[in-house]
């Protein structure tokens, strides 16, 4: 029987919660992207006008999502603020992916909040020398959601291994984002367990690449389970290390 080694987390509700997120996105987003427009205009190139830029990037990146459904190709947040800049007249060899997204000001959404039994079971896994790691399917470069985890309080769980899809080029399910993670980690399949709140990109996703998978049933609805059947199923992150007790008998001993 194989030790375990790490555990894997989805991010988005299932480390943080945004079941209290009522804003409207696209006013959350107008706030950020004012602030790449402002930088482009004042250091790139005198863009038209805000609401086309912002016209713009919405169109990109709908597209992007849209082809993503069927090839699985991550969209990135950096290449498409910079695109939407070059196709509005800004010319493309004084623009920079970094410098947009620095303007874009991420920060933790109002709304949302580090779930308060993620912080207790990450303390024991460490406690116990499993490796712990993020694997999102963010269209945001991972260091721009560093941010989101160091306000929740969660940053200092995940020093080395912190995945972003955006960084990685594919979304969950595709298994190279898993490889990444468990390049990230060292580990082997059989000694990882992914935790996460997405039937298709988590479940599927995890178990297509060998690692046994929890579903952490969602606030907002855990979709058809009709067709996939997670290796577990919890409602709290403090019922996983019971789990993993199942699993690998005298893990807490680092056996």
């Amino acid at each position: 029987m194989s030790s375990l080694k790490a555990v894997l987390f989805d991010l988005d509700d299932t480390l943080i919660d945004w079941s209290g997120f009522k804003a409207d996105w696209a006013a959350v987003e107008h706030k950020h992207l004012s602030g790449v427009f402002n930088y482009l205009c004042a250091n790139i190139h005198q863009l038209p006008d805000l609401d086309a830029y912002i016209a713009e990037v919405r169109s990109r990146m709908m597209g992007a999502w849209t082809s993503a459904r069927m090839n699985l190709r991550a969209p990135n947040l950096g290449t498409i603020l910079v695109e939407a800049a070059a196709a509005l007249g800004a010319p493309a060899e004084s623009l920079d992916a970094r410098r947009c997204l620095e303007s874009y000001a991420w920060e933790a959404v109002a709304g949302t909040v580090g779930f308060p039994d993620a912080a207790e079971t990450l303390k024991l896994l460490a406690q116990h020398g499993v490796k712990v790691g993020i694997v999102t399917n963010a269209h945001q470069p991972m260091w721009l959601r560093d941010v989101e985890l160091r306000t929740h309080g969660l940053f200092d769980f995940f020093p080395t291994c912190r995945i972003s899809a955006a960084d990685v080029g594919y979304l969950k399910p595709h298994p190279a984002i898993f490889q990444a993670a468990l390049n990230c980690t060292g580990t082997n399949p059989s000694e990882t367990v992914f935790v996460g709140d997405d039937p298709e990109a988590d479940i599927v996703g995890a178990q297509a690449a060998g690692l046994l998978a929890v579903l952490r049933r969602s606030r907002r609805g855990t979709g058809n389970l009709s067709r996939i059947v997670p290796d577990e199923v919890i409602d709290s992150l403090a019922e996983l290390p019971a789990i993993l007790d199942g699993w690998y008998p005298g893990w807490r001993n680092g056996a």
